[in-house]
C-alpha cells in the first residue's frame, strides 16, 4: 500500500521515507493537495557473466603516461 505525506511532513521525516522505500513500499509526496513525487525503490542492475568477452588490456596499460613526464 503506498503511504502519502505533505511535502513538510517528508521533509521532517525523510530518512524514514527512504527506509519505506527501500522496503518496497512507494511514497508519494504531496504539495497543497496534489502529488509531485513519488519515492520508489529502485532493483539494483543485474550483472550478466560474459558480457566483458572480448575485452582486452594493452600490455602498456600500467606504464606512465607521456603527459604527466617530469
Amino acid at each position: 500500500m503506498a503511504e502519502t505525506y505533505k511535502l513538510a511532513d517528508a521533509k521532517a521525516r525523510f530518512s524514514e521515507i527512504v527506509q519505506m522505500a527501500m522496503l518496497g513500499e512507494a511514497v508519494t509526496v504531496t504539495r497543497e493537495g496534489r502529488p509531485v513525487v513519488k519515492i520508489v525503490p529502485i532493483k539494483p542492475a543485474r550483472r550478466v557473466p560474459g558480457t566483458g568477452k572480448g575485452i582486452v588490456m594493452s600490455p602498456d596499460f600500467d606504464e606512465p603516461l607521456e603527459d604527466f613526464a617530469e
